[in-house]
């Protein structure tokens, strides 16, 4: 007698109509609207954040002895990277329903508090306003380690493509709001509190897209028949985590009192945590390093290392945006099968590779003009985006589907080590130049 979530995978693949009536098996219907929400969901789970750096620019105005946009970024990845490195090591037991809608919401709740303490202060600096946004730089912290580790884990063990769309809509999150800063910057250049009112603009719309982003993860995704077959199949294989979004859609995943003992020795059978860092230790170490790279250069040089040009205010608002663009782009191109870099030593050597890009911005940001610093942040952004695709939709192939949420958790803890000490090495501009 099949187990009862053998029963319930059976259920869920009859729900998505698995077969044709001729008996030949196709694909689970509703991929291209999942392949939608997941793109705005990563649009979601960085939208604020890239609003707070995108919006640097005022926040100079406001706080030009405090370093905003190193500082806060700073205040910003130790929470994300604790908050991900606990619920890494303890993400069989955790709800990822719970987790994730609890990310959400703190996204939301934080980046209106942002936009009522700018209203309350009245758009003036101050050591007690500054404070007040480092706090808040700790709750996206948290919210980052929380979503974004739980929603690669849960797409880990759905189609790459799921993966793809959400990393795309991460890198959307940028690029959408560096096109409101250049169309913000041309409607209220000249104006009075131009700057503010521009920034205001941005937590606004960040706000609603958390919103949306809730009510998305909460009430649509979890419907869409495709995810409940690949959670189906999953619960199928032994993981816990899915069980609450699938009871969401009426699926019950808890086994009878004559099957638990045969559940239970069905769930253990999957490698630790440690087992899978092994087996992936140059994946690993890929997303540490590409990150570390991005981050000692993005955005903190760019805005405060790059000395002044033609473009004047326009300069670093230019370089974040292609930077942006770029890495969207990237995002896509390993859709074309070609073009997909699959080779574990072909990735690590690119990696390896951009560590050429320090030196090359600093002597570009030292003797090249500004056409040379742009094409250069926009080769940044390309290798950014393009192999952070390749190696979180690579990675997950061959496991099961408890492995694959347990792997897309850690490869986020690694990738989000590499943000955090790229953040660190950052600072050591400040100290080249003197500038502290």
């Amino acid at each position: 007698m099949a187990t009862n979530t053998n029963r319930m995978a059976l259920i869920a693949a009859d729900d998505v109509d698995n077969h044709k009536d001729n008996g030949a098996p196709r694909k689970p219907e509703g991929k291209q609207k999942a392949m939608l929400v997941c793109f705005i969901l990563g649009l979601g789970s960085l939208v604020s954040w890239n609003s707070m750096l995108t919006i640097a620019d005022y926040y100079y105005t406001l706080f030009p002895k405090y370093h905003p946009s190193r500082v806060l970024t700073l205040v910003y990845q130790p929470f994300a990277l604790g908050t991900i490195a606990i619920m890494t090591w303890n993400e069989s037991k955790i709800n990822t329903r719970m987790r994730n809608l609890a990310g959400y919401s703190l996204f939301s709740a934080s980046t209106f508090l942002v936009l009522v303490l700018d209203l309350a202060t009245g758009g003036k600096g101050g050591i007690a306003h500054f404070i007040g946004l480092c706090v808040l730089s700790a709750c996206f912290g948290l919210a980052d380690g929380l979503v974004q580790g739980g929603m690669v884990g849960d797409l880990s063990f759905m189609c790459p493509e799921f993966i793809q769309s959400f990393l795309a809509g991460l890198a959307a999150s940028g690029a959408l709001i560096s096109l409101l800063r250049v169309l913000t910057k041309l409607a209220f250049d000249k104006s009075h509190d131009g700057l503010r009112k521009g920034a205001i603009l941005f937590l606004a719309c960040s706000t609603f897209i958390e919103f949306v982003c809730i009510f998305l993860y909460a009430f649509c995704f979890p419907k869409l028949p495709i995810v409940k077959y690949y959670r189906s199949k999953a619960a199928a294989e032994g993981s816990k985590t899915v069980s609450a979004d699938l009871a969401a859609v009426g699926l019950n995943t808890k086994p009878n009192d004559d099957q638990g003992a045969d559940d239970d020795s069905k769930q253990v059978e999957r490698m630790s945590i440690k087992e899978l860092l092994l087996k992936n230790l140059d994946y690993a170490v890929d997303l540490l390093l590409i990150y570390v790279i991005t981050l000692s250069i993005f955005p903190g040089f760019l805005y405060e290392n790059t000395g002044t040009h033609q473009l004047g205010t326009w300069y670093p608002i230019v370089l974040i945006a292609m930077y942006n663009v770029l890495d969207l782009i990237s995002r896509y191109i390993p859709l074309v099968k070609w073009l997909k870099l699959e080779s574990r030593k072909g990735i690590f050597i690119a990696v390896v590779l951009r560590f050429l890009l320090i030196p090359a911005f600093y002597f570009t940001a030292k003797y090249a003009d500004q056409g040379w610093m742009i094409l250069l942040t926009s080769f940044l952004g390309l290798t950014n985006g393009y192999l952070t695709v390749c190696v979180l939709t690579l990675a997950p192939k061959g496991y099961k589907g408890p492995e694959q949420n347990a792997l897309g958790n850690l490869l986020v803890a690694c990738l989000l080590g590499g943000i955090f000490a790229g953040v660190v090495l950052d600072w050591l501009w400040l100290i080249g130049h003197g500038n502290w």
